[in-house]
């Protein structure tokens, strides 16, 4: 018992404890290094981030950097680079642009960070993305000003220049404008497709049941698009130029393309049919002769009479090669002119004409056969001397304008035919033959092929040219021949330009985007022509305006049905301006739709 007692009170000690190998610390070398530091500079992190993306670093360092031992061992790794991208700010489940790309429901999973590039956030693709369009932009403004200041350097010379600072300069409003529109994309269409998915969702049933009308717009699958389309307000850090404005027309041209195509393809425009054996109903197809040349008539009719009679509200450039294809009714400077005498330019004879038919017509009364009397009007002194060297058997002071040397208008016109068209074949010849560069391999493996379609072009773009310019100019003796004096004698340019514009039949099929063209410009020739006779009045900002329209109703069609969007790479261009990444959306849910019905066709 004693015994038991005193080994009772003697104090029991724990085991030992001896760390395993693993766990064993030991004590480092002087000679070995230090470990780096676990956290990442910030400032590296982000600049590399905003900068280029994981994927495009690895391709960089695969092909240029590896290459030199020197970067090799100064820029970080392919893996450092992808360690910085995570970072540690990004939540899991959050709705990244994979939720939010076009805001259908048939998109494929992603990865629970919505990206494929581990950390390369949303909103870092979208400041990336941004300052790559404002260098980009500020490049390519800076190398078409130098170019631009050497081919005119000698009008530069003879009238300089102020020069203007650097931050007012336009093409630097312009980078900043263009990138500004891109963000404020990005983020407002994140911004609403997060909302309108958080206002869908169950947990917000009393927000809806209290704000009805507020949650049926917030919630609507075009919402982000409209909404997004505010971005367009930054087009307004550009200066109010010409250039703005054509941005704004060109933007709300295609966008209401984009709107037609639509309607075509639900059936609003054509309407429906009951199919053969009354089984159902199908769409009516367009109607053959339909298309974009019947802009032209219109086009032009308007295009010919600002040219008449409002000069300053017509397109200076495109008036420009019209005079330089007409020399056949616009007749140069003669050598032995004698001195003191001023020979009327081309734009002379186009105010004259005006002043014609402001004075109804009046006869033309040839100075050769009555020396001693007033041939010519006061207002047309301008046309004295082609007045004083036209042929005694003309009547009309058009034809003794435009072609004084010639009384016959008919014969004129034909040379005209002989002399233009010639040279308007070699100028679309190479015109398109520049553009057919990008297809050389199809030069190589159908050279017949792409020179037949080469030379179809040329010829059928080459006689609409010089149908359109020649009947415009023939019209106008036409109409002083044929028709009363005071039978509508400022309408008749809209009726020439109009008889010139059905010359679009000939390339009908080919011609869109030159008929586009000079619909536009007939748009913005004749939005100035209102204002200075004050049809209607200018807003101040009102191609702003039309600019975020057009973006509104494009992300509407979008989000309507893709596929109105003819173009691929307007779709695609789309999805990126969207944060979606460049990919054709609209090809993948046809794939989609192509194997659910293979799917059902077996069953």
């Amino acid at each position: 018992m004693a015994s038991e007692a005193e080994s009772s009170r003697l104090p029991t000690l724990p085991p030992l404890e001896i760390p395993s190998q693993p766990d064993a610390v030991t004590r480092p070398r002087a000679s070995s290094k230090s470990k780096p530091r676990s956290a990442v500079d910030p400032v590296l992190r982000n600049a590399i981030r905003y900068t280029i993306s994981a994927r495009e670093y690895e391709t960089l360092h695969k092909y240029v950097l590896s290459r030199s031992r020197l970067l090799r061992k100064r820029v970080p790794s392919v893996n450092a680079v992808e360690r910085y991208m995570e970072g540690s700010g990004i939540r899991r489940g959050s709705v990244t642009d994979g939720d939010v790309g076009k805001g259908k429901e048939n998109r494929k999973e992603k990865p629970a960070n919505g990206n494929a590039d581990g950390g390369d956030t949303y909103n870092a693709r979208a400041i990336r993305d941004s300052l790559r369009v404002f260098m980009a932009t500020g490049l390519g403004v800076r190398a078409y000003e130098t170019v631009m200041t050497r081919v005119k350097a000698q009008k530069e010379a003879a009238s300089p220049k102020r020069k203007q600072p650097f931050y007012k300069s336009s093409g630097l409003r312009l980078s900043l404008s263009l990138s500004t529109i891109l963000l404020m994309y990005r983020l407002l269409f994140r911004f609403l497709s997060r909302l309108r998915a958080h206002l869908l969702d169950q947990s917000a049933a009393p927000f809806r049941n209290r704000n009805p009308r507020t949650t049926q717009a917030l919630t609507s699958p075009y919402a982000p698009a409209v909404g997004a389309s505010l971005a367009g307000l930054a087009l307004g850090i550009y200066p109010s130029q010409q250039l703005r404005v054509t941005v704004a027309i060109a933007a709300i041209f295609r966008a209401l393309e984009f709107g037609w195509n639509l309607c075509e393809d639900e059936g609003l425009i054509w309407g429906w049919k009951v199919r053969a054996g009354g089984k159902g109903v199908v769409k009516r197809e367009r109607p053959w002769w339909w298309g974009s040349w019947m802009l032209q008539p219109f086009a032009f009719g308007q295009l010919l009479h600002a040219v008449v009679f409002d000069r300053e509200s017509s397109p200076v450039a495109f008036v420009d090669f019209i005079w330089k294809s007409s020399t056949t009714y616009i007749h140069g400077a003669p050598k032995n002119l004698p001195n003191g005498i001023k020979w009327p330019n081309a734009w002379e004879i186009a105010d004259n004409l005006a002043q014609m038919a402001k004075l109804n017509w009046p006869p033309f009364v040839s100075p050769t056969l009555f020396p001693e009397q007033e041939t010519l009007p006061s207002t047309l002194a301008a046309v004295a001397p082609l007045a004083a060297r036209a042929h005694p058997l003309i009547t009309s002071l058009s034809c003794a304008t435009l072609h004084p040397s010639d009384p016959s208008c008919l014969r004129t016109y034909l040379t005209f035919w002989v002399r233009s068209f010639p040279r308007m074949g070699r100028f679309f010849l190479l015109f398109y033959s520049v553009l057919m560069l990008p297809r050389y391999k199809l030069l190589y493996n159908s050279p017949l092929y792409l020179v037949n379609r080469l030379m179809s072009r040329v010829l059928r773009m080459s006689t609409f040219a010089t149908g359109a310019i020649s009947t415009a100019w023939a019209s106008i003796c036409f109409f002083q021949t044929w028709l009363p004096r005071a039978f509508l004698p400022t309408q008749r340019f809209f009726l020439g330009g109009f008889l010139a514009g059905l010359w679009a039949w000939v390339e009908r099929k080919e011609g869109r985007s030159v008929f586009l063209y000079s619909a536009r410009t007939s748009v913005d020739s004749l939005w100035k022509v209102g204002v200075k006779r004050r049809w209607w009045r200018a807003m101040k900002g009102g191609d702003v305006w039309v600019f975020v329209l057009a973006l509104a109703i494009t992300g509407a069609v979008y989000e309507r049905d893709a596929r109105a969007i003819r173009e691929s790479r307007v779709r695609k261009g789309v999805s990126w301006a969207r944060g979606s990444g460049f990919k054709d959306w609209g090809l993948e849910d046809d794939d989609e739709r192509e194997e659910i019905d293979d799917e059902h066709g077996e069953e």
